[in-house]
């Protein structure tokens, strides 16, 4: 039986699953392991290694492919990484180091656009909208991004940075963005920005969900500015990317994926932004939670 492997690199730790190739998609083994990315770019490829032999043990066959999620993006041009939160990582040829390591062939994509495979082929996608040509799949949590997906394939284009809307600008008084610009969809709209928005206006720091509560009970001005700011940023920047793309679905992954809010009023502030008289992007929470980062990655070795 034909096996697919996937890892799931993040900036914390690196995850490991083998599944059957079948359309259950059994899960053979999965583990995780630190990343320890403080450790440097070297030791990084060492523990991917390490959690590919871990696997290898517990199935008792090799990887014929290995698929690979992870931050940041491949450059096609240069053949490294960019992008990458995980600094160590900037600058690096990531795929060919894998390859080398591992002695097999690595398909390398970024983590949104194995989120964006998965929940389409395996997730919220395929149980509320499986006739979706085109999917958007959203990650609003610590940082901003997105994957996209057409008729089932992975969009990365010219670039690489096919779906990376969190670097759009999207308004001035987000500031300036890791990215070297500022104003970016991530500056106003991601989970830190939102929380730093907040403890301007109280003078106190809360996390985002507990912002919500309090606005949720009318308990608290600045939160509910804060909600209403997320609300409307969320409709601005969402609708530039439903002008140009005009997906079926859209799937909100991350943190603020879970926030009722954005499928209700949310999805009412795309609507003045729209180059439509109506809106009709099905927007679906995920169904598959962190198993969507490495079970994208296996599918995309398949």
């Amino acid at each position: 039986m034909h096996l697919l492997w996937g890892i799931d690199l993040g900036g914390t730790k690196i995850e490991g699953v083998v599944l059957e190739n079948t359309p259950a998609l059994n899960v053979l083994a999965r583990l995780r392991i630190p990343t320890e990315a403080e450790n440097g770019y070297r030791h990084i490829v060492q523990q991917v290694a390490r959690v590919v032999g871990l696997l290898r043990a517990e199935v008792g066959r090799h990887p014929e492919k290995l698929g690979v999620g992870g931050p940041g993006a491949l450059d096609p041009d240069t053949q490294t990484m960019k992008n990458c939160n995980t600094t160590a990582l900037n600058g690096q040829p990531l795929h060919r180091d894998l390859e080398e390591a591992l002695g097999v062939p690595v398909v390398l994509a970024n983590d949104a656009n194995c989120f964006a495979v998965a929940e389409t082929r395996l997730g919220a996608v395929r149980e509320q909208a499986p006739g979706a040509r085109t999917v958007f799949g959203v990650i609003m949590g610590t940082g901003v991004g997105g994957g996209i997906v057409i008729g089932g394939k992975l969009l990365e284009g010219r670039h690489g940075i096919a779906g990376e809307w969190g670097h759009n600008f999207l308004d001035a008084s987000g500031g300036p963005c890791y990215c070297g610009r500022g104003g970016c969809v991530e500056t106003v709209i991601s989970g830190p920005a939102l929380e730093l928005y907040y403890a301007r206006l109280a003078g106190r720091h809360r996390p985002l969900p507990e912002i919500v509560a309090r606005h949720e009970q009318a308990a608290d001005p600045a939160a509910t500015a804060t909600v209403e700011r997320l609300l409307y940023f969320f409709g601005k920047g969402m609708a530039g990317v439903i002008n140009i793309l005009d997906p079926d679905v859209a799937v909100l992954g991350g943190g603020l994926g879970n926030i009722d809010l954005l499928y209700t009023e949310g999805v009412e502030a795309v609507k003045p932004f729209v180059f439509n008289n109506s809106l009709h992007t099905k927007f679906l929470k995920p169904k598959l939670g962190d198993s969507a980062g490495v079970f994208g990655a296996a599918l995309l070795a398949g």
